[in-house]
């Protein structure tokens, strides 16, 4: 489930600098030629030389790795594995801003986009030892879309799957879709044998370059990786072909790991930890813009805040300028709903505080100092440095407005679970996209649900509803005006209806030891290491 996602960067903050813009104006992307693989996207197979590499790469986060090891339900904190142990038939270049080969080596759509047609990789085998060709990445994608869990509404406009021959996968859409993106998804989009799928985690049934060592749930040291020895790719001495995932909850902890050289790699350092970093001995610093922006959901549906009046006021009252200050570059002020990066960002839309209208906005609706006192509650998640400084400061603000904020930090299901029962007027969370398109925002948290999930604002609305199902046949044949669309959309969502407050978008800021090489961000696959990819210092 996508709550898990949010634990990705619970207890910290953040860095980074990449920027993106869209693609393909006007055209089917992917269409009439396959982008080539970048350096840094894989190494070829087959390469000798360089130093021997016995060392183990020992990665820290902060909270357990793996709830799910299934491929087609997995929705949670074990991306950071399963990258490694799965691959789809493309993977995004964050730099490149395209979908490039993986298992599919390349790939071409028709005119109207409802057809695309992969090409696969030839002599790649399962963990298992069976070849991985066209009717296996078909019964893969079968299951994964049967199962009907985590991300699997990515293939929902697949209408059927065709194995034409052993390396030849066609797909018919119900409607044009971004398929080289789709495909491209850290969730719901692996190729695995259906045959060796185990939940218990002692088996794996991927095509990645490592397979399960050792996972004992709970422990410190939770999850070992191997490298798989017949990896398509082949193996080069001076690569990693022992990874550990060790637990480190704290982040002092972890940056005293870092400095030790116990460990290689740590997720998310605080901004004074992180400066300390950049004039460490023996440690390196990476910092990257990433997809994930934090949201404040107001409830629409119930409460004070079903007065639209009272939800503006609150994201006027938000101080957006000192919570990014505040932040010292771990976090950026947002400029709407979709970061940059994405189709579908606007510039121009970055939110102020105006508390004179703030005031204005509450008496209209009959509160403020000389009026009724307004009573609100709001959640935010347990260990979240960043939420509780924007609860803080908000609180502090509100208090002005003769409104009080009974925040409380809960523990991510908690709050989960209370907010889809519509129990409090205010929910703050995390959102990232699960492939690079801004669709997830608008599909996940703002489509009308009559059981919300993410949906925390419980916005309904059917001319919302209808806009956002068009947007991803707008996104693969029109760019012009599926840009047009979400910027409508955020002015309806954000504007208009006052739904939620968008405070800032997340910097990731990393820690490595300094003889790791070759390390690259990459935000369409948040803080996943492609282990694969590094090599150390001799």
């Amino acid at each position: 489930m996508r709550w898990h996602k949010r634990l990705l960067v619970a207890g910290v903050a953040g860095v980074l600098a990449l920027t993106a813009s869209a693609c393909a104006g006007g055209q089917v992307r992917g269409a009439g030629g396959t982008p080539q693989p970048q350096a840094s996207s894989g190494s070829p197979a087959g390469q000798t030389g360089g130093q021997a590499n016995d060392s183990t790469f020992v990665y820290a986060p902060n909270s357990d790795v793996v709830t799910d090891w299934d491929p087609a339900t997995s929705y949670s904190n074990e991306i950071v594995a399963l990258a490694n142990i799965y691959e789809g038939l493309t993977r995004y270049n964050s730099q490149t801003k395209q979908a490039e080969p993986r298992l599919a080596t390349e790939w071409t759509s028709s005119d109207d986009g409802k057809e695309w047609t992969f090409k696969l990789r030839q002599g790649v085998k399962f963990h298992t030892g069976d070849p991985m060709d066209a009717e296996a990445a078909k019964q893969a994608i079968e299951r994964t879309i049967g199962k009907k869990g985590g991300a699997a509404y990515i293939w929902d406009p697949v209408d059927r799957i065709e194995a034409v021959d052993a390396s030849t996968l066609k797909f018919t859409l119900k409607y044009a879709a971004p398929l080289d993106l789709v495909t491209s998804s850290g969730y719901a989009a692996w190729i695995y044998d259906v045959d060796a799928v185990d939940a218990d985690g002692k088996t794996t049934a991927g095509t990645g370059p490592y397979t399960i060592d050792s996972w004992k749930k709970g422990e410190e040291n939770e999850l070992t990786l191997k490298a798989f020895e017949d990896y398509w790719g082949g193996w080069k001495p001076e690569q990693y072909k022992k990874v550990t995932f060790r637990v480190t909850p704290e982040i002092t902890t972890a940056w005293q790991l870092v400095q030790k050289g116990e460990v290689n790699f740590v997720r998310r350092l605080n901004p004074q930890l992180f400066e300390q970093a950049g004039m460490t001995q023996g440690v390196q610093t990476a910092q990257a813009q990433s997809f994930q922006n934090l949201l404040v959901l107001f409830n629409t549906a119930a409460g004070p805040t079903k007065d639209v009046k009272v939800r503006q006021a609150l994201q006027l009252a938000i101080d957006y300028d000192g919570l990014a200050a505040a932040l010292e570059g771990s976090g950026v002020k947002a400029s709407g709903l979709v970061p940059q990066g994405l189709i579908g960002h606007v510039n121009g839309m970055e939110p102020k505080q105006d508390l004179p209208k703030a005031q204005q906005l509450l008496a209209e609706a009959g509160y403020g100092p000389d009026l009724e006192e307004l009573e609100l509650s709001l959640t935010y998640a347990t260990g979240d440095e960043d939420q509780k400084l924007l609860v803080t400061l908000l609180s502090s603000t509100l208090k002005q407005l003769n409104v009080t904020l009974r925040a409380k930090p809960m523990s991510w299901s908690a709050q989960w679970d209370l907010g889809k029962k519509g129990g409090q007027d205010v929910f703050v969370m995390y959102w990232y996209p699960d492939y690079p398109d801004a669709y997830s925002w608008f599909l996940n948290v703002f489509k009308s649900a009559d059981k919300p999930q993410f949906n925390l604002s419980y916005l309904k609305n059917a001319e919302i509803d209808a806009a956002i199902d068009k947007l991803p046949e707008l996104t693969a044949t029109d760019k012009l005006a599926a840009e047009q669309e979400y910027q409508r959309l955020q002015q309806k969502i954000i504007q208009e209806e006052a739904a939620v407050a968008v405070p800032y978008v997340q910097r990731y800021q990393r820690a490595l030891s300094a003889d790791v090489q070759g390390y690259q961000d990459n935000p369409a696959y948040p803080s996943v290491v492609f282990f694969y990819d590094l090599t150390r210092a001799g």
